[in-house]
């Protein structure tokens, strides 16, 4: 909690003023027992009625004063703990905002949800209930007991006895029961987890029939989390049956006590009441504790999540200022140019250069990539084929900085990528993923993504080349068409026009289009990258994909295996030296593959690996 406390500084004043109006009505509450004490053996002892209404009129402007201290205590502690939930999670936000592709992928998108919604809530509730009854519960508790003290010290010794063992007992089920909290959070990650993989895939598993094992996957998930919710709530329903039995026995004792003094003439009847008073004040005082000691509880446990995210350092460090690069690289060129002029000419028409790149995901056992080595020229076509896991996504994925290489260089425009500043490289990249994604709100506002000082004619000219313009005009209001959460009112092809015309409406100087084309039709497919190859300006694009026919014309194709490249260059060349590249081919154009390597087959001549490649470039192609 300590270090989410910078975030409660903001509200330093609301946080001081909540518990001090509590605590003015606790010296209120405090004086209510004497009050009636006075009325008990004054007014009813003698009889006196006009005492008895003064006192009552006494009564109720102490209860009206105490209402307005609580209704005040109440405001201080709500703004503040709104406030300070509002701070927590946009600082969250950013800070999530900020993490590298490596670190979402460890943390995973259900810790974050959980973390961003409800621990914040939690840790806001204690934080209000904090404010409120952390102080004014033992305040009341301890204000009691002096209180008794002045009436009589002998009765008072039975206060003395029982508060120190009610703490005791109420402090040792705190301690046991935070540790469980945070298990019980983490259980609720668990269940929130399958809850989206469940939600969001639920066309798969209806098409698989897999319905009763979702269902019992979910269920057997829920039971656990239900079990250690059980097992904290029996721990922490001790609390209550054992501080009434505390607090009972001391009020018989208490009673008995009284009693003897009153029969000696050293207490009157009014002060046995204030007594037993200030004892039943002490038992709801010490229930509500116990309920905010659970509160909080949840709120520490809730509030160490929430710092550990904020912990989260981004393994990716970038460069302070623009201008420092461009310095840097003037200089670089310029030592670059004396020493070798003809190298630093060739290097200024590169877009991208891979140099021995080796990268492997966090946690991951083997690498992804291995010694990967390649150059694309500014204005070429490169096309990037292989099977499934062969590593393609993951190569055009360090292009634009998502993940940094354990090994190797990547350049883009012949500057290390790690040398750009936040934000500059990914200006210079148009990259539509693989899965596609549209947000909530009108096409205009989704296409201005790319550039937000865009004209409805540049949007225009990119849909147009993104094969989007009948999709557009067919929808009502065209531009202004309200696209639902996650573009769910449109088809797989429509979002993935839409989301290449987003990355064309930046001009970007490389394009990456990974496996974007998958759910167009062929001719679609042949009129997009018709277009996209007459783009203006000297565009460098880069184009995955499972089909052949989607990357024959490139001008240099990437042929990948395993996380290596098996071979690299022209269709033709590839045809002639690179195997890998061979066989996925023949795989899809059966009908050309020559006689003798057919005889070949027949014969069992590496069959193996021939069986192997073919098989996974199959599975690549049907997806």
């Amino acid at each position: 909690m300590k270090r989410l406390e910078k975030f409660l500084r903001p509200y330093r004043r609301e946080s001081i003023l909540a518990p001090l109006f509590k605590l003015l009505e606790v010296v209120f509450d405090l004086m209510v027992p004497v009050v009636v004490a006075q009325i008990i053996d004054v007014g009813v002892a003698k009889n006196d009625r006009g005492y008895i209404v003064e006192m009552f009129f006494v009564l109720l402007l102490m209860a009206a004063v105490g209402l307005l201290c609580s209704f005040t205590a109440q405001f201080f502690a709500a703004k503040a703990s709104v406030g300070f939930a509002t701070s927590v999670r946009q600082a969250m936000f950013d800070h999530i905002q900020g993490l590298s592709f490596t670190e979402l992928d460890t943390l995973g998108t259900d810790t974050l949800i959980t973390r961003l919604t409800d621990d914040v809530n939690q840790v806001q509730n204690g934080i209000n209930m904090g404010l409120r009854l952390l102080l004014r519960s033992p305040f009341v508790v301890i204000g009691a007991m002096v209180m008794a003290f002045t009436i009589n010290v002998r009765c008072a010794l039975i206060f003395v006895v029982t508060v120190p063992i009610l703490f005791v007992v109420v402090f040792s089920i705190m301690l046991i029961s935070i540790p469980l909290f945070k298990k019980v959070q983490a259980g609720l990650d668990c269940v929130t987890g399958l809850t989206r993989e469940n939600l969001t895939g639920v066309r798969v598993i209806r098409a698989f029939c897999r319905e009763e094992q979702s269902v019992e996957e979910f269920e057997e998930g829920n039971r656990e989390l239900t079990r250690l919710n059980e097992f904290v709530g029996r721990i922490s329903a001790l609390l209550n049956p054992l501080t009434y039995v505390l607090i009972n026995g001391a009020t018989v004792l208490l009673i008995a006590r009284a009693g003897v003094q009153v029969n000696i003439g050293n207490l009157q009847q009014g002060q046995v009441v204030a007594l037993y008073n200030y004892m039943a004040q002490i038992i709801v005082e010490l229930i509500k504790l116990a309920s905010l000691i659970i509160t909080l509880n949840k709120s520490m446990a809730c509030a160490d999540r929430v710092a550990g995210i904020l912990d989260v350092k981004s393994s990716m460090e970038y460069k302070v200022a623009a201008e420092q690069m461009k310095n840097e690289q003037i200089n670089a060129d310029q030592r670059k140019y004396e020493t070798d002029g003809e190298n630093d000419q060739a290097d200024s028409n590169l877009a991208v250069e891979f140099n021995h790149v080796t990268f492997t995901y966090e946690g991951a056992g083997a690498s992804s990539l291995s010694d990967i080595t390649f150059r694309a020229k500014k204005g070429q076509t490169i096309g990037i084929i292989g099977g499934t896991g062969s590593g393609k996504s993951t190569l055009v994925s360090l292009i634009p900085r998502f993940y940094d290489p354990q090994e190797g260089t990547v350049k883009v425009n012949g500057i290390n990528a790690k040398d750009y500043p936040q934000g500059e490289l990914c200006s210079e990249i148009g990259v539509v993923q693989q899965r596609s994604i549209l947000f909530k709100g009108s096409i205009r506002d989704n296409l201005k993504w790319g550039n937000d000082q865009a004209s409805d004619e540049d949007l225009w000219k990119a849909i147009t080349i993104a094969q989007a313009k009948d999709v557009v005009e067919a929808k009502p209001g065209k531009l202004d068409f309200e696209v639902e959460q996650n573009g769910r009112n449109l088809s797989g092809g429509q979002k993935q026009r839409l989301t290449i015309a987003r990355a064309l409406v930046s001009k970007p100087e490389i394009l990456i289009l990974d496996d974007s084309l998958s759910a167009l039709d062929f001719a679609t497919d042949a009129a997009l990258r018709k277009a996209i190859g007459e783009l203006e300006g000297n565009v460098t694009t880069f184009l995955v994909s499972q089909r052949i026919s989607g990357i024959r014309q490139a001008d240099k194709i990437l042929v990948m295996e395993d996380g290596e490249l098996a071979g690299q260059g022209t269709h033709e060349e590839l045809m002639e030296t690179c195997e890998t590249y061979q066989e996925i081919y023949y795989s899809q154009f059966p009908e050309e593959r020559p006689a003798a390597v057919k005889s070949s087959k027949e014969t069992g001549k590496d069959l193996d690996k021939a069986d192997k490649m073919t098989e996974k470039a199959e599975k690549g192609a049907a997806e």
